[in-house]
């Protein structure tokens, strides 16, 4: 039942929403501009009725749209109680109709063919009395049995002209009772507004922390996520399958295919509900797509090590505000589809960034951990090809459909940087799999993992230095704009200014530390088999070690396999500066 619950309380919700995304597309001054009347009163009279059933129409949908569950389950078993009653009285139209057209007036039982016909109708009418009692949880099945006046007045022999008097008789009662009920629930709600006005003012939601309770409350109530993401998911099904229908070409290519999709996403953005569907689409399609990755690296238990910036929210997010700020909905149906697909474009080279978080902690561990599983190695780098091939491929891609200028470098530019990361992380993973394969360790393996990583940090400076050094040129001798000005400035201070100082700073305070390192004696061969030393680490034998010894425990600080203090605090600095630059790409 809960699950049933939780699917009606989204499927029931779904239709109104979609009214409201048909309510916003309808031109209603379009619609007006064509109407004839015989004078300017009756002119204004028309186009104030329509705009006032226009905002009735609003109305009415949202309020629907925040009805608790059991008044909409309420409401739609109303509904379906009137459709059936609809259709009740379409029966007795078309049973009076072919029994003009056959005009036999003697008893129904004398005539095989009219008795047949009367059965049929009222089996139909019986049928239909008794779902209405059933849905309106009724033992009265009579207060739904107006429709079959027409039955028993051809019952008793009654006149056929008669017969379409008794059928319009039967319609009037049946409407006079739909109109009698709708007006005695005319304030319902009104009074659910008004108890939910005074649960709200029990709560006392003056306090900040206590409204954004309540708001968060209700988004879980409603599903918002999830209403918008079906919603949208039919708005999309429906739009594509027109498409298709409408297209041309029987066997479109695959580049067809793609502008079909591209397009038909985009008619399902032109609203403000759409769009916000798009949105919370995106950011479960960038969820799942992320924890596939988790699962394909790690298996299930890494799936369920949830962080705060692998869920969708950042991709979601950004497409919202981009298709926003670019002002999306405002443009033509072509135009649209070529901006939304720059805005995906931006939201893949996110989650592939996100994706290169999830797999640069699990392929450097298989490296030094090593571990000897062959298919965890292979995942791992087979997921590093893929991030590696693929931002190349969207950027190549990219490239030949738009003109070269400062807002494409930007979009390239952050490719590299993802093709960049992955190629110094699959560099240490590499130099950690060459040491586990050789019979003797590889002497200073920190310090060159670290020129290694700073490598990699200088060659993403210097993809973000030309990125500033185009945009600027281009600002200077191409189209000047204030919104260019201002990218132009951010990105210097944050991704040129902040990471040049963050690394300068970085450096030195390695360079400092190795001098005072290195400035310590060592011991010396003589002392190292005097005390039968060994590494307090590993347990292996030690070949040099700093002479900083704490004579009361015995020991002193070691090197194992070659590795010197120097170099452990090597690489304790080769983890700042990655926490540095994460903490930079974060901000």
């Amino acid at each position: 039942m809960p699950r049933l619950e939780e699917l009606a309380n989204v499927a029931l919700r779904v239709p109104s929403i979609l009214v409201l995304d048909l309510l916003y597309k309808c031109d209603i001054d379009g619609l007006t501009e064509h109407l004839k009347a015989k004078n300017e009163d009756m002119l204004f009279k028309y186009k104030y009725v329509i705009w006032n059933l226009y905002y009735l129409g609003h109305l009415i949908n949202v309020v629907v749209l925040l009805l608790p569950l059991r008044h909409i389950v309420m409401l739609y078993l109303h509904i379906l109680a009137a459709l059936l009653l609809y259709m009740g009285h379409q029966i007795s139209k078309d049973y009076v109709r072919e029994e003009l057209h056959f005009g036999f007036e003697g008893a129904v039982f004398r005539d095989s063919s009219t008795f047949n016909r009367f059965v049929s109708a009222l089996t139909s009418q019986i049928i239909l009395c008794t779902l209405c009692a059933f849905l309106m949880k009724t033992k009265k099945v009579w207060l739904f049995s107006a429709h079959m006046l027409p039955l028993l007045a051809r019952l008793c022999t009654v006149p056929h002209a008669t017969l379409l008097t008794v059928n319009t008789f039967s319609m009037g009662l049946t409407g006079a009772g739909i109109a009698v009920f709708l007006l005695s629930h005319l304030f319902v709600p009104y009074r659910l507004a008004k108890a939910a006005y005074s649960e709200l003012l029990q709560v006392e939601v003056i306090e900040l922390y206590r409204l954004l309770a309540v708001g968060i409350s209700l988004w879980n109530k409603f599903a918002v996520p999830v209403l918008f993401t079906v919603f949208w998911f039919v708005l999309f099904i429906v739009q594509l399958c027109s498409d298709i229908m409408s297209s041309n070409s029987a066997s479109p290519s695959h580049q067809g295919i793609m502008f079909l999709l591209l397009s038909s996403v985009s008619e399902c953005c032109a609203t403000p509900y759409s769009l916000l569907g798009l949105t919370f689409v995106v950011s479960y399609l960038a969820l799942g797509l992320l924890n596939l990755c988790k699962f394909y690296l790690g298996g299930y238990a890494a799936v369920q090590n949830e962080n705060v910036m692998h869920r969708g929210v950042t991709e979601g997010v950004t497409l919202l505000l981009l298709a926003l700020q670019t002002g999306l909905l405002d443009m033509q149906a072509l135009q649209r589809t070529f901006l939304l697909s720059i805005i995906l474009f931006i939201v893949v080279t996110s989650t592939l960034q996100s994706m290169v978080e999830i797999t640069d902690p699990i392929i450097l561990a298989l490296g030094a951990s090593r571990n000897r599983s062959s298919w965890k190695h292979f995942r791992g780098l087979s997921m590093c090809l893929l991030l590696l091939v693929f931002p190349v491929f969207m950027a190549y891609r990219i490239s030949q459909f738009f003109h070269m200028d400062f807002w494409l470098l930007i979009l390239v530019s952050s490719c590299m940087l993802t093709s960049l990361q992955v190629t110094g992380t699959m560099l240490i993973y590499g130099l950690f799999m060459v040491e586990l394969f050789r019979s003797d360790p590889i002497e200073s393996l920190d310090e060159i993992i670290y020129w290694v990583n700073a490598i990699s940090r200088v060659l993403e400076f210097v993809v973000a230095l030309c990125v500033v050094a185009y945009g600027t040129w281009e600002s200077l001798f191409g189209e000047w704009s204030w919104m260019g000005a201002s990218v132009i400035i951010i990105h210097s201070y944050f991704n040129v200014w902040l990471r040049g100082q963050s690394g300068w700073r970085s450096f030195l305070l390695r360079q400092e530390a190795a001098k005072k390192i290195n400035s310590l004696p060592r011991a010396t061969a003589q002392q190292l088999q005097q005390h039968n030393d060994v590494c307090s680490i590993c347990f292996q034998v030690t070949h040099s070690v700093s002479q900083t010894v704490t004579r009361s425990l015995g020991h002193s600080v070691t090197q194992s396999h070659g590795h010197t203090v120097t170099q452990s605090l090597s690489h304790r600095f080769w983890i700042v500066d990655i926490m540095i630059v994460i903490n930079n790409f974060l901000t």
